[in-house]
């Protein structure tokens, strides 16, 4: 099928103090979050000046996509919009319309399924397209990318180098901890057309890292930034309380290794480099946090790769993986349709 554009779809963040509380306003609008901890997690922002990291993240993943497409020979120009910030994205397909864009395919900086993950995004598609009227684009998601080389290999790159930070004398009680966004468990359990597919992925994504990069250490899948109504149950054990147990089990040294993210945003820095580090000087661990993709040329040019898929008549025997659960180049219709934000 021929397209004409690309665009890059993302979560969006505050860009200046003022942003901070309209845009947790615009990502909790219905969810029930308590005012208190959306006033928690305001603060966790101005502790960076009020400003996410994620945006000028988008804006270099942007500007290394459109140069590795010129080096390429892909002539399509990429675009950005946002789910919960300028640009937005119902802004930026009104653009593409002006444009003369047609048919474009989008690129979701999350690599799994679930409903925040990628079915949302779905909705956001639609939503701009209706917002816009009857000459919106058509925009077809790109497939989800959690065992792609260019992601996993440099989360494994990234976890070899944290690795080498550590006291080598202390390997034998050294473990590897992944991390991912928890969600609520209704919604893990309805992520997929056969449920389960979010946990599934992120541990296939945790076993194939850990293998490339440090196969002799255990390793654990564990969760933070949960940010739900304190009734609701949400995926278990958050990052912190699972240092506690490593602590008290012997273990010396972690590698924190955030396979959930692309970037070093906020719910990474926050979450990670402040209160999970405060929890392990606490404990005595040793600790280093492993990075994020980013601009790495392997994760550029997967998305370089993906569109391919979709554009060349032999798309599908240019794709590659590494993992073995199934995958589909188009979200089947009945994906994570129960899924609802608590």
């Amino acid at each position: 099928m021929a397209y004409d554009a690309v665009v890059l779809l993302s979560f969006g963040g505050p860009e200046r103090p003022e942003d901070v509380v309209p845009f947790l306003q615009n990502v909790t609008r219905g969810r029930g979050v308590p005012p208190e901890r959306l006033a928690e997690v305001a603060e966790h922002y101005q502790h960076f000046g009020g400003v996410s990291p994620i945006n000028q993240q988008c804006r270099d993943l942007l500007a290394a996509i459109r140069a590795d497409f010129a080096a390429h020979g892909l002539d399509l120009p990429v675009y950005w919009g946002n789910r919960n910030w300028t640009p937005m994205l119902a802004d930026t397909v009104a653009q593409m319309r002006d444009d003369g864009v047609r048919r474009a395919l989008a690129f979701v900086t999350s690599a799994y399924g679930g409903y925040s993950s990628c079915r949302q995004y779905q909705e956001d598609i639609v939503a701009a397209r209706a917002a816009v009227g009857p000459d919106a684009p058509v925009i077809d998601k790109l497939r989800q990318f959690w065992d792609h080389p260019g992601f996993v290999e440099p989360h494994a790159d990234a976890v070899r180098a944290a690795l080498a930070q550590l006291d080598p004398a202390r390997r034998g009680s050294t473990r590897l901890v992944f991390t991912a966004h928890s969600v609520p468990t209704s919604m893990a359990a309805s992520a997929g057309p056969h449920g389960g597919r979010y946990e599934a992925q992120l541990h296939e994504t945790a076993r194939l890292v850990a293998a490339a990069a440090a196969p002799d250490l255990p390793y654990d899948l564990v969760w933070q930034s949960r940010s739900g109504p304190p009734h609701v149950p949400w995926l278990e054990p958050d990052v912190n309380d699972h240092l506690a147990t490593l602590a008290g089990a012997g273990t010396t040294a972690v590698v924190v290794s955030p396979i959930g993210f692309v970037s070093d945003h906020l719910e990474v820095v926050w979450d990670l480099d402040t209160e999970a580090l405060e929890t392990a000087r606490q404990l005595g661990l040793d600790f280093v946090r492993a990075g994020t993709p980013g601009t790495d040329p392997r994760f550029v040019a997967m998305v370089r790769e993906l569109v391919r898929e979709r554009t060349d008549p032999d798309g599908a025997t240019l794709r590659r993986r590494l993992g073995e659960l199934p995958m589909w180049d188009t979200c089947p219709t009945v994906c994570c349709v129960p899924a609802r934000r608590p």
